[in-house]
């Protein structure tokens, strides 16, 4: 497979870091969760990634899941337990200098991480005796470091889903207001969700609100339309935005995810 050119250290830069990240440490409330248990993936020296596992069944399919660029894992203390509902376990990994990961975020950083952070999942996963198909999810910026995962590992995945995820690197910087900083890179990939998305073959789900106004519907349908995969699916959702998806359609979103992952058909427990 062919790897993208003039990638992500383009867009290591002060202008685009600033509005790209929002990292945010974990409260000392947050370091403790009632229905996860935290992790930590070394993916470089003196650099660990704080992840949460949700466990549904020990022969559940697992999700590697990256989150948006606002987000934490501790957060999904509120949603995990939608997919242990529906027997799915569910794996969320931080980035640098978000949570209890130490470091600090930059765009190549993201993609450089994703693929160590996907080997201790899959250690993880196996030391603690989970034997179900495995899936990796991006949401929002969290497409980059899924989308790669997926491009380097399809092989050991059974699919991918991404949820208001971005096609174009430039689009991405033209809505950060800092397009010109690739204008004299004509064959820049940046983050290359595009390009590698049409070499992933594996199953791949997209799911987008109809409404976004942070990465418009148009790059999902473009990220589709680009898959490479010969079974992809696709979810639309009439009236959400980019963080309301669940608001405006929860059960049909839930029964997508757990569709698309075979969820349900193991009945053992933990």
């Amino acid at each position: 497979m062919s790897e993208a050119k003039n990638g992500p250290e383009l867009l290591d830069r002060p202008e685009v870091l600033q509005r790209l990240f929002f990292p945010r440490r974990a409260s000392a409330q947050e370091l403790t969760s009632r229905c996860g248990v935290n992790h930590v993936i070394e993916t470089a020296p003196d650099i660990s990634i704080g992840c949460r596992f949700y466990p549904a069944r020990s022969k559940a399919p697992s999700i590697l899941y990256f989150h948006g660029n606002g987000e934490i894992a501790p957060d999904y203390d509120y949603t995990a337990p939608l997919y242990q509902e529906r027997g799915i376990n569910l794996f969320v990994a931080d980035y640098r200098g978000y949570g209890f990961s130490t470091g600090s975020p930059t765009c190549s950083a993201i993609i450089q991480d994703a693929r160590p952070v996907f080997h201790g999942f899959v250690a993880f996963l196996k030391d603690g005796g989970y034997a179900g198909d495995l899936f990796v999810v991006g949401r929002s910026l969290g497409s980059a470091p899924a989308i790669e995962v997926a491009f380097h590992h399809q092989d050991r995945l059974k699919g991918l889903i991404v949820e208001s995820g971005f096609a174009s690197t430039r689009h991405l910087l033209a809505r950060l207001g800092v397009s010109h900083l690739l204008a004299d890179v004509p064959d820049s990939a940046g983050f290359g969700n595009d390009i590698k998305i049409k070499e992933i073959r594996i199953p791949t789900l997209i799911i987008h609100g109809e409404r976004d106004d942070i990465i418009p519907v148009a790059e999902g349908r473009t990220l589709l339309a680009l898959s490479g995969a010969s079974e992809k699916k696709s979810l639309f959702i009439a009236g959400a935005g980019h963080n309301n998806l669940l608001e405006h359609a929860l059960d049909v979103y839930m029964e997508a995810v757990a569709s698309f992952t075979d969820a349900g058909d193991d009945t053992s427990g933990v």
